[in-house]
């Protein structure tokens, strides 16, 4: 009986995390948006180390929350819906004012952002590794709400399940979730330079002329996608 009991428990854990996995699709569209915007406008040498230090600070934000999320459902199980509740009106407050925002500062005020932006990648004064940091430090800030609102939703799916499914469904989604926002990230920053290859492949035949024309295609997409 006991090979059955470990099978129905991995299916349990299997079923549980499809069904966290769901719930936190949307949140995780919003990390990774947010993830991306934040590394645009390092140096394309920089940016996957920059992706790879959010993605630390990342896993660090979900190895205080997991224990947490526990804690809470071990101790005060009535605190998981409040803590749902305050989540969502959160990202409804995030939500509007980055429509409001986009609709009070429009053009200009995101053309201003952009020279900004330029001129601190160009001037020499200006310590680019302390522009890094802080970069870094806003994505793990943002990285942690959004890490919150994931665990807690999960926390929310598993909730009556026994302890061991729940640690392995909350371990187990903090650990996927990173590495596919973070891995998304690292794509998606990278889609320009993938684009710049093959718009710059030699050739004359067919094939040579279809990648350039793919890779043409590419960079001109990359900035609308990022947007």
């Amino acid at each position: 009986s006991f090979p059955t009991r470990r099978s129905s428990d991995l299916d349990d854990v299997a079923t549980l995390t499809k069904v966290a996995t769901k719930k936190t699709a949307g949140v995780l569209g919003d990390d990774l948006a947010l993830n991306a915007q934040q590394v645009s406008g390092i140096k394309a040498d920089r940016e996957l180390p920059v992706v790879w230090a959010v993605a630390k600070g990342s896993l660090r934000n979900k190895a205080i929350l997991v224990p947490a999320a526990l804690a809470i459902s071990a101790f005060a199980p009535w605190g998981v819906t409040p803590l749902l509740m305050a989540g969502g009106l959160f990202l409804c407050y995030e939500g509007f004012e980055k429509l409001a925002h986009k609709l009070m500062h429009g053009k200009a005020g995101e053309g201003a952002h952009r020279a900004e932006l330029a001129r601190a990648l160009t001037d020499p004064a200006v310590d680019l590794l302390a522009l890094e940091k802080e970069r870094i430090k806003g994505a793990v800030r943002t990285d942690f709400i959004l890490s919150a609102e994931i665990i807690v939703i999960t926390l929310g799916a598993v909730a009556s399940a026994d302890l061991g499914t729940r640690v392995s469904v909350l371990a187990g989604i903090a650990l996927l979730m990173t590495a596919g926002v973070y891995g998304l990230v690292a794509g998606i920053v990278k889609l320009d330079d993938a684009g710049f290859y093959l718009a710059r492949q030699p050739g004359a035949g067919a094939w040579a002329r279809l990648k350039r024309a793919a890779g043409d295609a590419i960079v001109r997409a990359a900035p609308w996608m990022m947007k």
